[in-house]
């Protein structure tokens, strides 16, 4: 446990625990670094798991001013948790608001991830609902900081991607809504209108996936409305990437879906370390059907 500092003087509290390949743990806009504790408890028998919260989530610090959130922010403190952290490279490892931050962290320092999971990763990132979504982001910001992030959290507890992890595990979920009804309401609010609402949309950044050759994992719960085309259009943009779907799986896969979650990442990370992760093959890309 600890605190490293960010390149504008932001503490962000971590959690190290295990020996072995490092892996960092990105969290999502529900959650912190406690949210990981299923992944932390399974792969630190084989691994270095670092989780931390998020700038504007305590007990990491939270900033006043919306202008010190952005997507940029977010993805290079990233990289203050590994320089921080004494750590050459990682395999990276984000859930929704933290896989956006771990795309754009492979994108724009490849040389320091071993590999890119990204999940649940797409709520507003299609071009076409980028308008809307930055008015509910802005809207909830002003109604968590009206009501406090603890009366709002359990209606958010309960979105249409968030009640399939209710129905598998009411304590599980209870958990959840009871942590993210912890969150400060100003980081909460700030995360929204920095780095939420203002954050570009996927579809801008197809050239830049295009080139990215960083093993990448895409994952996705098939329930997750939202991110479903999303996920597909990154696993169509990137070169390195596969796409593993979980049947039956809302927005909090690694909560949900836990077991499933670790396997699915471990077999990835052996893949990689393996050098079994290899780019697409061109051939794949042409049409394959037999009436040709």
């Amino acid at each position: 446990m600890g605190y490293i500092r960010t390149n504008d003087d932001v503490a962000l509290y971590c959690e190290t625990t295990g020996e072995g390949t490092p892996v960092v743990f990105v969290h999502e806009f529900a959650g912190d670094h406690r949210s990981w504790e299923s992944q932390v408890r399974a792969l630190s028998r084989y691994y270095t798991c670092i989780t931390y919260s998020a700038r504007g989530y305590t007990p990491s610090d939270v900033p006043e001013d919306a202008a010190s959130y952005s997507q940029e922010r977010a993805r290079d403190d990233i990289l203050a948790v590994l320089d921080g952290s004494g750590i050459e490279a990682a395999h990276i490892v984000g859930l929704s608001m933290g896989g956006f931050a771990t795309l754009h962290f492979g994108l724009a320092y490849p040389e320091r991830a071993l590999s890119l999971v990204v999940a649940g990763c797409g709520y507003g990132a299609d071009p076409e609902k980028r308008s809307e979504f930055k008015a509910q982001s802005t809207a909830l910001a002003d109604r968590i900081e009206a009501e406090g992030m603890d009366k709002v959290a359990p209606g958010y507890a309960l979105e249409p991607a968030r009640v399939q992890l209710q129905n598998k595990d009411p304590r599980g979920w209870a958990e959840f809504a009871t942590q993210l009804g912890e969150h400060s309401s100003k980081g909460s609010a700030n995360t929204l209108r920095g780095v939420q609402a203002l954050r570009p949309s996927l579809w801008e950044l197809e050239e830049k996936m295009r080139a990215l050759t960083v093993p990448t994992l895409i994952v996705n719960g098939d329930e997750d409305e939202s991110c479903l085309e999303s996920g597909l259009y990154m696993k169509r943009c990137i070169p390195s990437a596969g796409h593993a779907m979980f049947p039956k799986t809302g927005h909090t896969l690694n909560l949900e879906e836990p077991a499933l979650f670790n396997r699915t990442i471990l077999d990835f990370f052996h893949e990689v370390e393996a050098g079994r992760w290899a780019l697409r093959d061109p051939r794949s890309l042409k049409d394959g059907s037999l009436g040709r």
